[in-house]
């Protein structure tokens, strides 16, 4: 039996709670890549063959990833629904192990999904929602219980989407399931207003509705802060940092709130393949956000992602971003000065519990 020591000294195992997987074939039916270069680091397959090299330095601790859905051209009515529908088809193949030829997944690795998060139209109201979600429900059969929320982007969606009362209603229906929500806005840039729009739509659902409001909001990659701010700059009180911690500290105020320790090399400037930037220089220069995520949230509600593939791209590359990332974060939580088993919520503990995954 091993001893309570040894336990302190094992590895700890990680729940990659934030990747996007998707076949080459599926690329003219996502939203970005009409703007894209060929060569660029997302033009090109993502799928679980990717995901395995990518992570396959810390393959031994990786329990498995929850899949996000990966903006697939939707829209809120029900003849807008295919390729959405037809992404979580994907998923649920790559969940029973059946890949079609070319998908890049193979048979053994449904064992990896341990949770889907497809889009919804979330703003259409609750019939249509309900509507929607049955569809998945259909599809899904026996892995149902894989299906842990839905996502419905709205960092690129016109002001006030989110306080339109058939919003509202979709999130509460989602509750009433026991589904989640991820929260996906970008104060850097789509700005800041969309911060205090989000935080004002929790305020309704949580304050103004009180006990009866329990849908999971799980907030994607800190808001996707500005940055590109100097620490000093920062803590100097530059409004974007201001504004930004004080919709931080209203959003954790909500105890039905989580948030990803993801996305950051999307904000920062982007790294060179042979050069990556130093972890402890990375770390000094987020510091001031991460400490403001800690402080209000805690690693009971915060939760390790890598936004894979996303991350490859202001990151040091397609083979070592994932690894720089993990590393980032090991060294976050090293300066946080936490104890093993608030390390232990940060790597897996906290989207086990948001996501209600079985282990």
């Amino acid at each position: 039996m091993a001893s309570q020591d040894d336990n302190d000294t094992q590895p700890l195992a990680i729940v990659d709670s934030h990747i996007h997987l998707y076949a080459a074939s599926h690329i003219p039916s996502l939203n970005w890549t009409a703007d894209l270069p060929k060569d660029h680091r997302l033009n090109r397959q993502n799928s679980v063959d990717q995901y395995r090299a990518a992570t396959a330095q810390h393959s031994d601790r990786l329990l498995g990833f929850v899949f996000l859905e990966t903006d697939r051209k939707s829209g809120l009515e029900e003849t807008q629904w295919t390729d959405a529908l037809e992404e979580v088809e994907f998923l649920l193949r790559i969940a029973r192990g059946t890949p079609r030829e070319g998908e890049g997944h193979r048979p053994e690795d449904g064992k990896l999904v341990l949770g889907i998060v497809p889009w919804a139209p979330v703003p259409a109201g609750e019939k249509e929602l309900r509507n929607y979600v049955q569809r998945v429900r259909q599809r899904a059969g026996d892995e149902w219980r894989l299906i842990k929320g839905f996502r419905y982007l709205v960092q690129d969606k016109p002001k006030g989407v989110m306080l339109d009362p058939q919003f509202i209603e979709g999130l509460q229906w989602l509750g009433s399931q026991n589904l989640t929500f991820d929260l996906g806005v970008d104060a850097r840039s789509g700005g800041l207003g969309q911060l205090e729009e989000a935080c004002e739509m929790m305020d309704r659902i949580y304050y103004a509705l009180g006990s009866s409001s329990t849908v999971r909001i799980i907030i994607n990659h800190f808001c996707k802060p500005n940055l590109r701010l100097s620490p000093a700059e920062a803590l100097a009180g530059h409004p974007d940092f201001a504004k930004w911690s004080e919709c931080i500290e209203r959003m954790a105020c909500h105890r039905h709130t989580y948030m990803k320790l993801s996305g950051f090399f999307s904000e920062l400037p982007a790294q060179e393949e042979n050069h990556p930037a130093d972890i402890g220089a990375l770390a000094a220069r987020t510091k001031p956000w991460v400490d403001t995520v800690f402080r209000a949230f805690g690693p009971s509600r915060i939760m390790f992602g890598s936004d894979w593939p996303v991350c490859n791209v202001g990151g040091p590359g397609i083979a070592k971003s994932w690894h720089h990332w993990h590393d980032l974060v090991d060294e976050i939580l090293r300066a946080q000065s936490l104890k093993r088993d608030e390390k232990a919520r940060v790597w897996s503990g906290t989207a086990v519990a948001a996501y209600n995954i079985r282990l």
